[in-house]
């Protein structure tokens, strides 16, 4: 029976651990072996691989963060490594991957690849949603609500104060988390590395709201821009208002996985597992414009993230 190992690797996203469950029971039911790699690339390094049993997936649909632990390993850039990391394979008749994770984590299998011809399938999993190709990551919409929960908690204590919220977003190239929060949170300024933005437009705008009686201000940042702790300072001096800030840090990543991003990950799995089994290799699977796909993964090295152009519409008003 030929075997297929499943592992995460890169930072952790709610929906990893269904993505694993439905790997596992899918690629089972297709006469695949299903094997479990822990600890991401180091514990394909170290032969952390043991075959799956319907006990380490029967209770972890619920659960946030990976099962599988996950790492960074410098060590898989070393071609002795990796070769250890294939041997690792060969003894357990593993020859094809499911990797669950980010682009660096694709380009480290697409090296693997490279090297022994072991094919692999993605699927993205990163809060920040900035993989090329995709309009949807796993984890995206757990993070969502939390930042959601997070922002409305935050405002009872801002309106109670008459307070300025500075609220510091994940996203260090990507602002998808803070436009997406700001329009839902109904907050007052945004500002994202995608975005143009003007201080002095935004100035004028809340002075105006303040003086005809707006207590608060909430305020959602991309932590890519940098600008959180120098916005909480302008607030106070600019709008002569008591301003804070909250940086919301990897409570972000947490949270059991909501509805969607337990579907998408089942459907993400099933699409892996349809992708080597014809035979495709080193493919990421996609989600665009609500349908399922895959593309190359030189395709999704070389481009660029793009945010949906009508969101950055929606939000631009937010920072003028």
């Amino acid at each position: 029976m030929e075997g297929i190992a499943i592992m995460t690797s890169g930072g952790d996203a709610a929906g990893m651990n269904p993505a694993v469950k439905c790997a596992v029971e899918y690629s089972r039911k297709k006469g695949f072996k299903p094997y479990l790699i822990r600890d991401g690339l180091r514990g394909l390094i170290d032969g952390k691989i043991s075959e799956a049993t319907k006990e380490d997936v029967s209770s972890i649909l619920h659960r946030g963060g990976t099962v599988l632990r996950s790492s960074r390993s410098l060590r898989f850039f070393e071609y002795e490594h990796r070769k250890q990391a294939f041997d690792n394979l060969q003894k357990l008749g593993i020859n094809k991957i499911i990797v669950i994770g980010g682009d660096g984590s694709f380009s480290a299998l697409n090296q693997f690849y490279e090297d022994f011809k072991v094919p692999f399938a993605g699927i993205p999993a990163t809060i920040d949603n900035d993989i090329p190709g995709t309009d949807y990551c796993l984890g995206v919409d757990t993070a969502l609500n939390v930042i959601r929960e997070s922002v409305d908690s935050i405002r009872d204590t801002a309106t109670s104060f008459s307070r300025a919220f500075v609220i510091e977003t994940m996203g260090r190239h990507c602002g998808y988390l803070a436009m997406t929060s700001a329009l839902s949170s109904g907050a007052e300024i945004c500002i994202a590395p995608e975005m143009e933005y003007d201080l002095d437009s935004i100035g004028e705008r809340l002075r105006e709201d303040v003086a005809a009686g707006r207590s608060y201000i909430i305020a959602i940042v991309a932590e890519g821009t940098n600008m959180a702790e120098y916005l909480t300072r302008w607030i106070k001096t600019n709008l002569d208002m008591d301003a804070r800030l909250t940086v919301l840090g990897h409570v972000q990543r947490g949270g059991s996985p909501t509805v969607r991003d337990r579907i998408m990950a089942y459907k993400f799995a099933v699409a892996a597992v349809e992708s080597l089994i014809a035979g495709n290799t080193n493919q990421i699977m996609t989600f665009k414009d609500g349908s399922f796909g895959s593309l190359p993964i030189h395709e999704v090295a070389d481009s660029k993230c793009e945010i949906d152009p009508t969101l950055m519409k929606l939000a631009a008003h937010l920072g003028k």
